[in-house]
This record gives structure tokens, C-alpha cells and sequence, in this order.
């Protein structure tokens, strides 16, 4: 159990709820005012689905080994490189799934 009371850790929910709600209200305020994205905005904003995804997707396929080698020789990582090769070969969703996929169940299957 924590050190602290039920009303510290009370206090401390409703304090980053109000922070979060207070960020939220900012950018419809911010953007209420401002008639046009500026292009430089526009610009980091292209890059936002491919940063989100990387950070969604990237602990799934590295896991910290005891050692280097078997950090480096983990199914799902190498799964990953694989389904990120067909991705940038053939820009195919469905392609990259099923890629990554075999690739994930072949490397269980024979080697792991």
C-alpha cells in the first residue's frame, strides 16, 4: 500500500483531470481563434499518425533480453522487421498483416 491518504490520491485525480480538461479547452480556444493552420504547424502535423503508431508499435515488438543477442533474436521483433519491409516494398495494409503474421508463426514454429 502507498503512503498516502485516500484524499491525497483523490486530490491528485481531480487535479490532472482538471489540467487535462484545461490542455483540451486551450487548443478549442487557441484554434476557435486562428482562421488558418499555419503551414509550418501543418508541416508537424503530417508526421503525428506515423509518430503514433511507432509508439503504440514499437513496445509490442522489443523486449529487453538479458542479453544483446536475445534482445536482437526475439520472434516479434524480427516478425516486425519483416512485416516493415513489406510494408515500404508494397504500401499494402493487408499485405504487411499477413506478412508479419507468417513471419511471427513461422519463426515460433521453427525456431523459438
Amino acid at each position: 500500500m502507498s503512503g498516502y491518504s485516500a484524499l491525497e490520491i483523490w486530490a491528485v485525480i481531480v487535479a490532472v483531470g482538471v489540467a487535462t480538461y484545461l490542455i483540451r479547452l486551450s487548443f478549442i480556444h487557441l484554434f476557435g481563434r486562428i482562421n488558418e493552420v499555419p503551414p509550418r504547424v501543418k508541416l508537424f502535423l503530417k508526421f503525428v499518425p506515423a509518430a503514433v503508431l511507432a509508439a503504440l508499435v514499437a513496445p509490442q515488438l522489443i523486449s529487453i533480453g538479458p542479453t544483446v543477442q536475445e534482445t536482437l533474436v526475439d520472434e516479434r521483433l524480427l516478425a516486425g522487421v519483416v512485416a516493415g519491409v513489406v510494408a515500404w516494398w508494397t504500401e499494402d495494409i493487408l499485405a504487411t498483416i499477413v506478412a508479419g503474421m507468417v513471419a511471427l508463426w513461422t519463426l515460433q514454429f521453427l525456431l523459438f
